[in-house]
């Protein structure tokens, strides 16, 4: 589908979105320590679309989405959530409150992605993306708590946000959602456009739509030890190289032959003892996995291929962009995009930096390239990973 088409939204400094703070102070002082209201942290926000706009990504089955609506009896009642794509006629009741949760928005809307790298004082790697919530009066999710870090920032109308470091954290029997049975607030505010909320991981919290309203929520990544750990282990498989082949010419006869023997035991332990890792297997795991798109992402070639000649005179006269999907990271391993590492000339080391921490570069850059970067670069937007910068 097209993502809508807007003019760029007015962002704030990086000072009006800590709320004076600067990422420094906000990094030693709050993240992942308490949370922090800010209010009016991008002045004059409603959004970075129109509620019509919102339904037709919800309704699309290449978007992900989850609809939600509460019980009508309490906590302890039937929750429905379905998930994506959404009907045009569930995104219309009125019986009971619901929510509707758009995830990956910054994949779809040039402004959302615009939105979620004013994050970037967070390293990108740890960078989830931008979801939205639209919610009639009344809806919400629900009182629970995220593994991960979290900024919700007010869109239209107003949400009433709750928020406790409670430590407990019994769930909702037969709840298809993570409901906390036993909330208990301690601050009580409601958030009008432009305010946002920032939580630490863990914190219990509640929002509740005061009326029609959307929230957007910026979430990051927190993968957990078992996660990574069977991740590497599936990327460690493609790249060990063990030699040898079990042998035994000195077999013994055994009293049962079902029994498996303490010397084979011991010769496949010293076989495996060949499984080896260093810190550079971990730097280059890391920076695959960091990069490696969600299932649900692919990369399409431009419709209309601009040839390399052609593609250097658009990048002279408008600069080159990273598609919102695509991920560029790097590490004393080496650069990585979007799963796969990159071989680079050393004298493309220091522009590609610039490029990974921008996603962009300026049309002035391409005066006088090598010309080693305009080939990679021409080879990039071929696969849909980026292309000349809008005009």
């Amino acid at each position: 589908m097209n993502s809508p088409a807007h003019p760029p939204t007015r962002l704030p400094s990086l000072e009006t979105l800590l709320g004076g703070l600067s990422a420094r102070e906000f990094l030693a002082e709050y993240w992942q320590k308490k949370p922090l209201l800010i209010r009016q942290a991008v002045p004059g926000f409603k959004g970075v679309l129109e509620r019509d706009e919102l339904f037709e990504l919800a309704c699309d089955p290449d978007v992900e989405s989850r609809y939600i609506r509460l019980p009508a009896d309490g906590l302890e009642g039937e929750w429905t959530l379905e998930h994506g794509p959404q009907s045009r006629g569930r995104l219309r009741g009125k019986k009971q409150p619901w929510t509707v949760l758009v995830q990956g928005l910054n994949l779809w809307v040039p402004n959302g992605d615009r939105l979620l790298h004013c994050f970037d004082f967070i390293p990108q790697a740890r960078l989830d993306d931008l979801m939205v919530s639209y919610a009639v009066d009344g809806g919400g999710v629900g009182p629970h708590f995220d593994n991960y870090d979290v900024f919700l920032l007010q869109g239209t109308g107003k949400r009433r946000w709750q928020i406790s470091d409670q430590a407990d954290r019994t769930l909702v029997d037969g709840a298809p959602l993570r409901i906390l049975k036993h909330f208990q607030p301690t601050e009580d505010w409601v958030l009008e456009p432009g305010d946002m909320l920032y939580l630490p991981p863990h914190w219990a919290h509640n929002g509740i739509a005061v009326g029609e309203c959307t929230t957007y929520s910026i979430g990051f990544r927190s993968p957990t030890a078992q996660e990574l750990g069977t991740e590497f282990l599936g990327w460690l498989q493609e790249r060990i190289g063990l030699d040898g082949l079990y042998a035994d010419p000195d077999l013994e006869l055994q009293a049962n032959s079902a029994e498996i023997g303490s010397r084979m035991v011991d010769q496949i332990e010293r076989m495996l003892s060949g499984i080896r890792w260093s810190r550079a297997d971990i730097e280059a795991f890391v920076g695959d996995y960091l990069t490696e798109p969600k299932a649900h992402v692919f990369f399409e070639p431009p419709a209309e291929s601009l040839g390399r000649k052609a593609f250097e005179r658009a990048l002279r006269k408008h600069g080159f962009a990273l598609d919102a999907r695509s991920l560029l990271l790097f590490s004393a391993a080496g650069f990585h995009l979007n799963g796969e590492p990159l071989e680079l000339a050393p004298g493309l080391h220091d522009i590609a930096a610039r490029l990974a921490h921008h996603r962009a570069l300026p049309a002035g850059d391409f005066a006088d390239c090598p010309a080693g970067l305009l080939d990679m670069l021409h080879d990039w937007y071929e696969s849909g990973f980026g292309g000349p910068a809008a005009g």
